[in-house]
């Protein structure tokens, strides 16, 4: 972010959600928030206009829900990114939404540090991936999109492209490691490790660790337990 504050658009349909969420950011030092939505189609028009960094987007809304509004935006090519917003344990949309573009997921009821964590996070162009509650989600949506090895939504390239170190890398990235556990797993430096995150993204067809968890248990390298 080059030292400039990060730019958040709020998107909820209940105010109280909204007015809580402004307050909490605009504590931050680095963080300003910029704009509110109510609906999906409101947050695309804000999004053009706005041009945020982060949009902390609900996902059952009137109108135009979070996940088409996420699909949106990224399919647009915006510099926005997507963190989705919510309820607590699982919500059978969100799956969805990482599938959509999504660069990871708050839960509502996140405490101020972690709300603001979670958009610097995304805001760096990393994507959110707290091992304890997103591989639950991962795990427990992928049941109901069985698919073949090779054949996945997110990616346009087969897995199989990949080398068995690539291969592995992406396996503990929707275990939830982050660059450093993968790095100590593996006996290798944690900068082989970027790496070979970067090249599993490029080859994938993928834009972060988000999707190529999504990307790991649709293509089976991951068997949900």
């Amino acid at each position: 972010m080059s030292g400039a504050s990060i730019r958040v658009l709020i998107v909820d349909d209940q105010m109280m959600v909204r007015e809580g969420f402004s307050v909490l950011l605009n504590a931050q030092r680095d963080i300003e928030v910029i704009g509110e939505a109510v609906d999906g189609r409101e947050a695309l028009a804000k999004v053009r206009e706005l041009r945020p960094d982060v949009v902390l987007m609900d996902i059952r809304m009137p109108e135009m829900n979070g996940i088409e509004a996420t699909r949106e935006i990224v399919a647009a090519d915006t510099a926005a990114r997507v963190l989705v917003l919510t309820t607590f344990d699982l919500d059978e949309y969100v799956y969805q939404a990482l599938r959509a573009g999504a660069s990871g997921f708050l839960l509502k009821d996140a405490s101020a540090r972690q709300l603001a964590e979670g958009v610097r996070v995304v805001a760096s162009g990393d994507a959110l991936l707290a091992p304890s509650v997103t591989r639950r989600l991962i795990t427990e949506f992928a049941r109901s999109t069985p698919m073949r090895r090779g054949t996945v939504g997110v990616g346009s390239v087969q897995v199989e492209e990949l080398t068995d170190r690539e291969t592995e890398v992406l396996v503990l990235i929707a275990q939830g490691l982050s660059n450093a556990e993968i790095a100590e797993r593996l006996v290798v430096a944690e900068s082989t490790i970027k790496t070979h995150v970067s090249r599993v993204l490029v080859k994938l067809g993928l834009r972060d660790r988000t999707q190529a968890a999504v990307y790991a248990y649709e293509s089976r390298l991951i068997t949900p337990s």
